[in-house]
């Protein structure tokens, strides 16, 4: 694949105007900070999407494994789903790549008359998607998973408070008359 050849040698120029299109999908205060504070303890989420996207590229360009995708992509996503990203905002990043590839190397593409090869390394980047949509999820069911325990356990402290439950620790709790 010559395109691969072109995609590894031009790596650092698409990562960074990638990282740059997924910042620009914050709001545009933290968009300048995390494109200006490279300190990973200063800014964990900028430090955590360039490290994850150049990781990413790599996977896409030398194999397809889906566990280390998965490994790079969840810390990503993870975050964009506490942020209460939608699910389009959320994974809508990884679309972004074809532009980023469009953009820097269209000319070398049409010389090179690799446009056969683009559609093959694109169908990768979909199912980086659909993958990236599965931990979405994951994160988001987790995520009600917990509100649903947190509100469980404040309205069963709300009733132990009020005299109106029995909660022994080797039995579920149980409602009483008063």
């Amino acid at each position: 694949m010559r395109l691969k050849s072109l995609l590894v040698r031009n790596k650092q120029e698409i990562v960074k105007d990638w990282f740059n299109l997924l910042v620009e999908t914050y709001p545009a205060d933290s968009a300048q900070f995390m494109k200006r504070e490279n300190d990973p303890f200063a800014n964990p989420i900028g430090s955590s999407a360039r490290s994850g996207l150049e990781a990413i590229f790599d996977e896409l360009t030398s194999g397809m494994d889906s566990q280390p995708l998965t490994d790079f992509l969840d810390p990503i996503i993870r975050l964009r789903a506490i942020q209460n990203f939608s699910p389009s905002q959320a994974i809508g990043f990884i679309f972004l790549l074809r532009k980023s590839i469009r953009k820097k190397l269209s000319k070398e593409i049409s010389a090179s008359d690799l446009f056969n090869e683009l559609p093959e390394f694109e169908s990768r980047i979909d199912e980086l998607a659909l993958l990236a949509f599965d931990i979405y999820m994951e994160c988001r069911e987790k995520i009600y998973q917990l509100k649903e325990k947190e509100m469980k356990n404040g309205s069963l402290l709300a009733f132990s408070q009020k005299g109106l439950i029995n909660n022994k620790p080797d039995k579920d709790p149980v409602l009483q008359n008063k």
